[in-house]
């Protein structure tokens, strides 16, 4: 799956792959298109997508929710495409891309503040592992938690290759048993009338388009935000797009529409709460399906663990220096005793944080160095106040519509907001288009043809 290459592969002292955690992933260590996709598509297909979908269709129906899981993934794809496009450019992570907007210090702030967000995803769905699990087959909540912790902790320790394997598995199982639970369901005649539905439930949460779009951006923002530390391994910039292309909106619209049509067909148990959880259609169906439901929640929440606490482990050991695996280990009990507390409960609250405060950081960067370029025209330096303010900016603009303008999205507002706000800052710092390229000392060149990014 890996590029082909004669260069001598750089191991650890327990022989795996090195992941690069400190440098930019070295060209002859990229890998195929094929691989990268492979682990960002079977990211966003999961079970949880698929209880979003079904609450926004059962707050808003089904076009209405079908509008706006569009237009939150047209948004992700921009979005993370657009930051993927730098990382497969540079082969930097996320850490060293920020550094280079935000400072060094800065970079700290902004990463260690994902690095430990996603932690919390890697708890909230540690637990849902359990507590699925154990509303479907009645399998003890606390013991599954800690065997599913273990198994995570253990699959990312591997590292980007078991990112890539997990996620061929859990697609394809996705997409055979929500088609299966779908089979099921238009057999009692649920289908009849899916495309009349309109939602409106009395204990409805998502109750416009602006909250839906929230909620879809909200899902995935964070790692979105850090998808450099699985893109700096695709060959290219194109390359890296094109990845993150498979999952949004591709993965993500599936995995939203199956939750969704699950809703509309009247085939969803509680859906204000489950949404489009079509476990317990599967697993009344017989042992077979039952056991095939076992290996789909451990093998398709998995995948959203391990890409999480692959993020937060290459984030913080750019931070304290440390290695990626030494912070798996770290990071992934602290995310297990959370699990184990019932962090994963608080879900609605962490929704907000992240639709509120994770946008305006990619907005940032993404002006800063991916449409006027002006972090090319300056060396890395300790702290750059103006991404920082405007970072501070984008993420009260958005506080404001969640607070204030609760049908409006606050991610799209936090996006835009932020990117305006750091535009606005550099010109009143009289940075914009006054900023000269650092001066270099003079040497001899004894390569030709070499491109430098």
């Amino acid at each position: 799956m890996s590029a082909a290459t004669d260069t001598p592969v750089s191991t650890e002292h327990h022989g795996l792959e090195s992941e690069y955690e400190h440098e930019p992933v070295p060209p002859s260590r990229r890998r195929s298109l094929g691989s990268v996709s492979a682990v960002w598509f079977g990211f966003p297909m999961i079970l949880t997508n698929a209880i979003f979908g079904g609450t926004i269709v059962y707050g808003l129906g089904f076009w209405r929710g079908m509008a706006a899981i569009v237009v939150g993934n047209v948004v992700l794809a921009l979005y993370v495409g657009a930051l993927s496009y730098l990382a497969g450019r540079t082969g930097k992570n996320f850490a060293l891309t920020a550094a280079e907007t935000f400072g060094r210090r800065g970079a700290a702030i902004a990463a260690g503040f994902l690095s430990t967000v996603v932690i919390g995803w890697f708890a909230f769905q540690t637990g849902l592992t359990g507590a699925t699990l154990h509303a479907a087959l009645g399998w003890n909540e606390t013991a599954t938690i800690a065997l599913a912790g273990v198994l995570y902790i253990a699959i990312t320790f591997v590292g980007i290759r078991a990112l890539t394997v997990i996620g061929l598995i859990a697609a394809p199982l996705f997409v055979v048993l929500g088609g299966v639970a779908l089979v099921f369901a238009a057999r009692d005649g649920g289908f009849s009338g899916i495309t009349s539905y309109a939602g409106g439930g009395p204990d409805a949460g998502v109750l416009s388009i602006g909250a839906a779009i929230t909620v879809v951006i909200a899902g995935f923002v964070d790692s979105g935000t850090m998808t450099a530390d699985f893109t700096r391994w695709s060959r290219t910039g194109r390359e890296a797009v094109l990845a993150t292309l498979s999952a949004f909106p591709v993965a993500n619209f599936i995995a939203l529409l199956v939750g969704g049509l699950i809703v509309a067909a009247g085939a969803a148990t509680a859906p204000a709460v489950n949404g489009g959880d079509f476990l317990g259609i599967l697993t009344s169906h017989g042992w077979v399906l039952s056991t095939l439901a076992v290996v789909f929640v451990f093998a398709n929440l998995g995948s959203v663990c391990t890409h999480c606490l692959y993020n937060g482990a290459v984030g913080w050991s750019q931070l304290t220096g440390s290695r990626m695996r030494v912070l798996t280990v770290v990071l992934g009990v602290i995310g297990l005793i959370a699990a184990l507390a019932g962090v994963w409960s608080h879900f609605a609250t962490w929704l907000n944080l992240l639709g509120i405060f994770v946008p305006p950081i990619g907005a940032v960067l993404i002006v800063d160095q991916l449409l006027t370029r002006w972090a090319q025209r300056r060396p890395v330096s300790v702290l750059r106040v103006q991404p920082l303010l405007a970072w501070a900016i984008g993420a009260a603009g958005a506080y404001a519509v969640h607070r204030w303008a609760p049908h409006l999205s606050e991610a799209i507002a936090g996006i835009v907001i932020g990117a305006v706000a750091y535009v606005a800052i550099q010109a009143l710092s009289g940075r914009m288009g006054s900023t000269q390229p650092v001066p270099q000392p003079a040497v001899r060149s004894t390569t030709r043809g070499v491109e430098h990014p």
